[in-house]
């Protein structure tokens, strides 16, 4: 099995409905919501996304670089969740 590569720290992203958290903590689990459950307001920000978290699973990138970008991914989509705006069990 290949590494996750877990993410220091998860990102939480707010998808398909309001008030729906979906925390994602490994590089892996960012690339399958990138390519499957991510909004359809996709732009440069989701390709870089996706191409930095591919190439991080096989080696080439790090895994701060892959949350970078799915960060930035979010922001772009408008799906981040920002950590004080955070319920507490709210996580799915």
């Amino acid at each position: 099995m290949i590494d996750s590569k877990p993410f220091e720290k998860p990102v939480v992203v707010e998808l398909g409905h309001v008030g729906k958290y979906r925390q994602i903590s490994s590089t892996r689990e960012a690339a399958e919501c990138l390519m499957t459950v991510w909004p359809l307001n996709r732009g440069e920000r989701h390709r870089d996304a996706l191409d930095t978290c591919l190439k991080a699973l096989e080696g080439y990138r790090s895994t701060a670089d892959a949350r970078r970008a799915l960060v930035e991914a979010a922001r772009e989509s408008e799906v981040l969740v920002p950590e004080d705006k955070l319920p507490d069990g709210k996580l799915h």
